[in-house]
C-alpha cells in the first residue's frame, strides 16, 4: 500500500477509522456526512492509502488477481460484459502443476479436483483405416507435468467466482467504454468511477488492450489453424473417453461432460489463410465449420448436425498475440488479453493462473505502485510465457495433421507413449524440461511469506 497522497497533508487524520474503503467504527452516516466534499476519504485507513483495481473480466485470470489482490488489502472491482457467469460448463481447460499450486494456496484444491472431467482416455479413428489407435491419457500427460487436472472452463470460473464474491465487487452486464490517463474510468452503464490500476483480464479480444493499446490486428500472429466446440448430447455415452476422427487438415472428436451430463464436440482444422468472420458471428462461424469438415464421415456429420440446436457454441481461430509491453501508465494485461499463446495448444488458462497470481504479488511488494510493479511482473513471467508460445507453435503444427505421413506419426507416437510407463514418462521429460514439460518450467513464488 502507498502513503495518503499529498494533497491530503501528512498531519490530516481521518475523523473515523476506515478499513478497505469501509468504516470499521462509528457512524457510516455522520462519517458520510463529514466526508461528503471529500471523497477519497473513504480511501484512508488509519495513514494508509486504499488502492482501488479494477479488473476487467470474471473468467480466470480475473477472479485469481481480485483473490490475491483481496487478500493483500486491495480494494477490487470486477467487470464483466456478460449478464452472469455461464454454467453450461464450457469446454475443457488443462491446469498444470503451477497453476495447482496457486488453486492450492487458494484453498481451492479439493474443489477443482471433484470437478475434473476424469477424461482419461482417447480413441483415434483415422481417415482410410478401420483399425483404431487407443491412447492412454495418463501417462502420455505424465511426460509433460507433475500434476495436471482436466476441468470445464465454466466450472472451473465458477469455483473462482465463488471464493471471490463476498469479498470482491462484481459488475456483471457491463463493460469499459473509456479510460483517462488519471485513472478515469467510463462505463457502458455503471456511472464513472477513478481507479489506481486498471487490468485487462478480459481474453484474446480484450476491450481493454484495444483501448489502451490499440486494435487486435497489430499484435495477432495466426498460427493457420482454427478451433471450435460446442455442446452437444452425449448420445455414445462417454465417460471418460474421448473419441476422434482425425484426417488430413481437420480432426474433430466427442467426449463426455461429467457434471452437466451431456457431451463436448470439438473441432480442430487447418486453412491456407485466415478466415474472414467477425468474433461475434455465430451463424458465420457454423457456416465456415460445416465447410471445413464437409465429407468427414458419419460420425463428425452428425456432431455437425447438432450446430443447429446446440446451447453453447465456441469459435476462433488459434492466434497468438505479440505485444513489446502488456502495461502502459496505470493499465496492464494479464492472461490472453497480454499474452494468447494460442487456444487449445498452448496452456493458456494455466499461464492465465499464474500470470494473475504473480501480477497481484508484484502489485503488492510495490505497495500499489504500477510504475514498480508492471515491469516486475512483466520480467518474472516472460520467459515462461516465450516458451508458451513456442509450445504453442509446436503444438498447432502437430495436432491438426499437415499429410497422412504426419498423420500416421501423430497416431503412432501418441500410442507408444501411451504405453510408456509413467515413471519413465517423467524422467524422459524433465531431460527436456523447456520443450515437452514447458508447462512445469515456472517455480511459482510465494508472495505471502514476503508481503
Amino acid at each position: 500500500m502507498a502513503g495518503i497522497p499529498p494533497e491530503y497533508g501528512r498531519d490530516t487524520v481521518a475523523p473515523t477509522v476506515l478499513a478497505g474503503g469501509q468504516p470499521a467504527t462509528g457512524s457510516w452516516t455522520s462519517a458520510a456526512a463529514v466526508l461528503a466534499p471529500y471523497p477519497d476519504w473513504s480511501r484512508v485507513c488509519l495513514g494508509v492509502w486504499v488502492v482501488r483495481v479494477l479488473v476487467s473480466g470474471a473468467s480466470v485470470a480475473g477472479p485469481v488477481l481480485a483473490y490475491w489482490l483481496h487478500r493483500y488489502g486491495f480494494e477490487v472491482t470486477v467487470v464483466e460484459q456478460a449478464p452472469a457467469l455461464r454454467h453450461a460448463g464450457g469446454h475443457a481447460v488443462d491446469l498444470f502443476r503451477p497453476a495447482l499450486e496457486i488453486i492450492d494456496r487458494m484453498g481451492l484444491a479439493e474443489q477443482v479436483a471433484a470437478a475434473a472431467t476424469g477424461t482419461d482416455r482417447i480413441t483415434l479413428y483415422r481417415e482410410g483405416v478401420a483399425t483404431p489407435v487407443h491412447i492412454d491419457l495418463t501417462r502420455l500427460l505424465a511426460a509433460v507435468s507433475d500434476r495436471h487436472v482436466e476441468i470445464m472452463r465454466d466450472d472451473l470460473s465458477t469455483i473462482l467466482h465463488s471464493s471471490t464474491a463476498a469479498t470482491v465487487e462484481y459488475l456483471f452486464g457491463d463493460s469499459i467504454t473509456a479510460i483517462g490517463q488519471g485513472g478515469e474510468v467510463s462505463f457502458a452503464r455503471a456511472r464513472p468511477r477513478v481507479f489506481d490500476v486498471v487490468i485487462g483480464a478480459d481474453g484474446l479480444h480484450s476491450n481493454v488492450r484495444r483501448l489502451v493499446f490499440g486494435p487486435e490486428t497489430r499484435f495477432a500472429t495466426h498460427l493457420g489453424a482454427y478451433v471450435a466446440v460446442a455442446s452437444v448430447p452425449n448420445d455414445l455415452g462417454l465417460r471418460g473417453e474421448m473419441i476422434v476422427d482425425a484426417g488430413v487438415g481437420r480432426m474433430a472428436g466427442l467426449y463426455g461432460a461429467r457434471r452437466t451430463g451431456d457431451g463436448r464436440a470439438v473441432f480442430l482444422f487447418r486453412t491456407e489463410a485466415p478466415l474472414a468472420y467477425h468474433h461475434r458471428d455465430v451463424p458465420r462461424q457454423k457456416q465456415l465449420l460445416r465447410a471445413a469438415f464437409a465429407g468427414a464421415g458419419a460420425r463428425v456429420e452428425a456432431l455437425l448436425a447438432e450446430l443447429n440446436t446446440t446451447p453453447a457454441f465456441y469459435f476462433d481461430s488459434i492466434t497468438q498475440l505479440h505485444l513489446d509491453t502488456w502495461s502502459r501508465g496505470r493499465v496492464s494485461l494479464v492472461g490472453d488479453a497480454g499474452y494468447c499463446p494460442g487456444p487449445a495448444v498452448g496452456g493458456s488458462t494455466s499461464l492465465a493462473v499464474v500470470g494473475a497470481y504473480v501480477l497481484a504479488g508484484e502489485l503488492a511488494e510495490a505497495g500499489g505502485d504500477p510504475a514498480r510493479a508492471f515491469p516486475a511482473y512483466e520480467a518474472a513471467i516472460g520467459d515462461y510465457v516465450r516458451g508458451s508460445r513456442a509450445f504453442a507453435r509446436a503444438t498447432a503444427k502437430s495436432i491438426v495433421p499437415v499429410n497422412r505421413l504426419v498423420l500416421w506419426a501423430i497416431a503412432n507416437g501418441a500410442r507408444l507413449a501411451s504405453h510408456t510407463p509413467p515413471a519413465l514418462a517423467r524422467a524422459l521429460g524433465r531431460l527436456n524440461r523447456r520443450g515437452l514439460r514447458l508447462h512445469d518450467s515456472i517455480a511459482v513464488r510465494d508472495y505471502q511469506r514476503r508481503s
